[in-house]
């Protein structure tokens, strides 16, 4: 038995751990695990058993140990140079990544009327959905309408939703003839009433699969991040923190009593996920592991599905997902995932920021030569890259002038899916730590506001890497303890002055444009109401 191998056998035995090792799993099941009396805290692992393991080369298949969990899917990691711009693992090598999106400027057209947002699409094959595109249309059109107005230009109305987040009524249209997008979505446009159209953009979210490697596996996060210190000032009581990810299996011990509302914005009959769980677990996780904000309550939004690229959502599900959160009392947003600029996205994402609530996202698993990814490349989000237990980049992770910190997010040890735990690496985690860490920044000040959580973050951050700011760590490593421990100084709550990620024009970075996306909302034209939609409150 190799090294590895033992490292991992136990491992498992430790506890009923999902252990992944590129194409193989792990699993052991929850009634054969001993009874281990560790209150929150999980037994250290001897650091020599395991040798370290690059997380950019896949591992060799080995034969899998006990019965396989249905919810997982497994991907051998892969460099760099194999992902497109979402992070997503390619077959073959990619020259570059287009992490642009697509819109239009404001102001007037030629003919005095505003200017339409048309799709111009650049990749559409990695960032779109194939026939599909999304546009903002007169909220007082009849269903009857705006399937006649559909049918004129070949296009079929999959469904629309009026969102008050953003003032819009929002339609999907499917093309239904063989017309390039880009003409279907330049005529739609012209319409009398249709306001803009634009693609319906992919999201994946961003995880990568590892092997167990050097150091502590089982929660080497806490002291990293002085969560046991911060616990005693905070717990994230009374602060609810939106998950927009995949389906999260509320009825996990780690997350009894937490998810205060569910939501599907995907209306589909799918089970609980092993990301979603994970994300949760890293946020509220309060058996036997700990998380970064234990008592805080949880918005259980699933808008990412299983699908032939992995796991992943689209604009329109994207937007229900934010505008459910900004009506169901959201204080932040956790989103875990990565895509190219959209439009509607950003509209939906400036509005949101206007509310006061503050937004985490993952920066991406895209690599160093990744173009910034979005929503975390957007200046109302806090982006967040990765770290080991060395205090190293995790080497797919995005870099870039809009990183704000680091934390955690190497070999993470979380909850999975029917009371099994995971081990697993990506940016997705680090976001959810720093999401729970506002979340206890939240309890001890409520009357905290977005820039301020990004300014006490920021100011009280461990620096790593090239003294001072950088694009790998941002400001350094977050400190939950330092960060929560400032809140009570009104000195420092005062101070913004923490240096800020830059403001990356272009196709970097660009601030959403305010126009329109606070409008009073338009009357409904034809709510979309899933009937497979899950609005269940965790026992």
């Amino acid at each position: 038995m190799t090294a590895r191998r033992a490292a991992l056998t136990l491992i498992c035995a430790a506890l009923p751990l999902v252990c992944l090792d590129g194409s193989a799993v792990y699993a052991q099941n929850f009634a054969r695990a001993p009874s281990i009396n560790i209150g929150s805290r999980i037994p250290a692992i001897n650091p020599t058993i395991a040798p370290r393991v690059d997380p950019n080369i896949a591992a060799r298949s080995v034969t899998a140990i006990g019965r396989t969990s249905p919810n997982l899917r497994i991907r051998p990691a892969c460099g760099s140079a194999y992902r497109d711009g979402d992070g997503q693992c390619l077959d073959q090598a990619v020259v570059s990544t287009d992490g642009g999106g697509s819109g239009g400027a404001s102001g007037k057209g030629k003919n005095g009327g505003p200017r339409r947002n048309v799709l111009r699409t650049a990749d559409a094959n990695l960032h779109t959905v194939a026939n599909e595109i999304v546009a903002e249309i007169d909220g007082a059109l009849t269903d009857t309408q705006a399937d006649a107005m559909a049918r004129r230009h070949g296009l079929a109305r999959l469904r629309s939703q009026n969102f008050p987040l953003v003032g819009a009524t929002i339609g999907l249209f499917r093309i239904t003839d063989r017309r390039p997008v880009e003409t279907v979505s330049r005529e739609f446009a012209a319409e009398a009433g249709v306001h803009s159209v634009q693609a319906n953009f992919r999201y994946l979210l961003q995880d990568q699969k590892v092997v167990a490697t050097e150091g502590d596996p089982a929660q080497y996060a806490l002291a990293k991040l002085r969560l046991p210190e911060a616990h005693t000032l905070a717990h994230g009581a009374d602060v609810t923190v939106a998950v927009i990810d995949s389906g999260i299996d509320v009825r996990h011990p780690e997350l009894a009593g937490a998810v205060a509302d569910s939501f599907d914005a995907l209306g589909s009959k799918e089970g609980p996920h092993v990301h979603g769980t994970g994300v949760a677990g890293a946020i509220v996780a309060h058996a036997r592991l700990m998380g970064s904000a234990p008592a805080a309550r949880l918005l259980a939004i699933r808008a990412f599905g299983t699908a032939p690229n992995g796991t992943a959502s689209t604009t329109f599900v994207v937007l229900k997902g934010l505008d459910y959160a900004a009506s169901h009392g959201a204080r932040i947003v956790n989103m875990s995932f990565a895509g190219p600029k959209d439009p509607l996205i950003e509209r939906g994402i400036a509005a949101t920021a206007a509310k006061g609530i503050l937004m985490v996202a993952a920066s991406g698993n895209a690599g160093p030569k990744s173009l910034p990814l979005y929503p975390a490349a957007n200046a109302n989000v806090i982006a967040v890259s990765a770290t080991d237990a060395q205090d190293k980049l995790f080497a797919a992770s995005n870099r870039g002038a809009y990183i704000a910190v680091a934390a955690p997010g190497v070999d993470i040890f979380l909850p999975a899916p029917d009371e099994k735990y995971q081990m697993t690496s990506g940016t997705s985690f680090s976001a959810a730590y720093v999401s729970g860490l506002a979340a206890l920044m939240l309890e001890r000040n409520p009357a905290l506001k977005p820039d301020e959580v990004r300014a006490i973050l920021m100011k009280t951050a461990r620096d790593l890497g090239p003294p001072g700011r950088d694009d790998l760590f941002g400001a350094g490593e977050a400190d939950a303890y330092a960060a929560v421990s400032a809140v009570a100084s009104a000195a420092l709550v005062a101070a913004t002055d923490a240096p800020t990620p830059a403001a990356v024009k272009g196709p970097d970075r660009e601030d959403a444009p305010a126009t329109r996306a606070l409008n009073a909302p338009a009357a409904a034209m034809a709510a979309d109401r899933p009937a497979a939609a899950d609005r269940s409150t965790a026992r």
